[in-house]
């Protein structure tokens, strides 16, 4: 009969009602090898991170053992990676330099590092001139939101009847003298500069250089966007004078260039 075949194809159930559990064969152990996992804690490099704590507070070896009860000696061969560190030991080191745990396995922040190859630079001329006196090229254009700018400047012999273009820029400005002789105008004076010599001044003055041998000169130019605080003259003044009498009554930079210079604003050295 029909009944009869579909009862038998049914499958028979416990006595209880209810379905048997099905065993559930046991997934195979994972195995970490021990190797990389003294890879993984050497790339946190935890003995370096705690050295540098350790160095930043100016305290030994001893001293940090005393804070811990860590031995000297094993401190020292934590720090060196010879050891690995248990979670209790990191705690105390943590806990004396303030810092959670984290800190030792967090990623490193990125420190800036750049490298100029010199076969990558690009050489400019003066800007706004004809004829220009020099090139230069950009020491620090791989920097974003650079603090300063370091230049490469080549100065030309100077030609018959030629004067040199003066500019001014925010800030101060360092030149080294490389090789050659220059003439460096600051104001309303002239300077010599030769091989070796180091020049640092306000670039809010107006200023100029010009190359003042047969052979061209070279110079490491740095100038930095930083206001310039002006030396006093003379004795202090004393603290009942009032704001005037703080005030030079003449800034260097109110000084006039020579007439024959002629006179531009640029933002840097070039």
């Amino acid at each position: 009969m029909a009944t009869s075949s579909i009862l038998s194809s049914t499958p028979s159930l416990p006595p209880s009602g209810r379905p048997a559990l099905q065993a559930v064969p046991e997934a195979p152990a994972l195995q970490i090898d021990g190797q990389a996992a003294e890879s993984v804690i050497a790339e946190k490099r935890i003995g370096e991170r705690i050295k540098h704590l350790r160095l930043k507070k100016s305290m030994g070896l001893v001293e940090l053992g005393k804070h811990t009860g860590l031995s000297a000696s094993f401190l020292s061969q934590l720090e060196t990676g010879r050891v690995v560190p248990t979670l209790r030991n990191l705690a105390r080191i943590a806990m004396v330099f303030s810092k959670d745990l984290n800190y030792f396995f967090e990623p490193e922040p990125l420190t800036l590092f750049r490298i100029h190859r010199g076969k990558d630079r690009v050489r400019l001329p003066q800007s706004g001139v004809q004829d220009p006196a020099y090139y230069f090229e950009s020491l620090g254009y791989l920097v974003p939101d650079r603090q300063l700018d370091p230049y490469f400047a080549e100065f030309l012999p100077a030609q018959p009847g030629h004067e040199p273009r003066a500019h001014q820029h925010f800030g101060c400005e360092f030149l080294y003298v490389l090789s050659g002789a220059l003439t460096i105008r600051h104001g309303a004076t002239s300077h010599q500069a030769e091989q070796g010599d180091a020049v640092y001044f306000d670039a809010s003055t107006t200023h100029s250089y010009e190359c003042s041998g047969a052979t061209p000169a070279t110079a490491l130019i740095v100038t930095l966007q930083q206001p310039v605080p002006l030396p006093s003259a003379g004795p202090r003044p004393s603290q009942s004078a009032g704001p005037a009498a703080r005030t030079p009554a003449s800034l260097p930079a109110a000084a006039a260039p020579p007439r024959s210079a002629k006179t531009a604003i640029v933002p840097k050295a070039g």
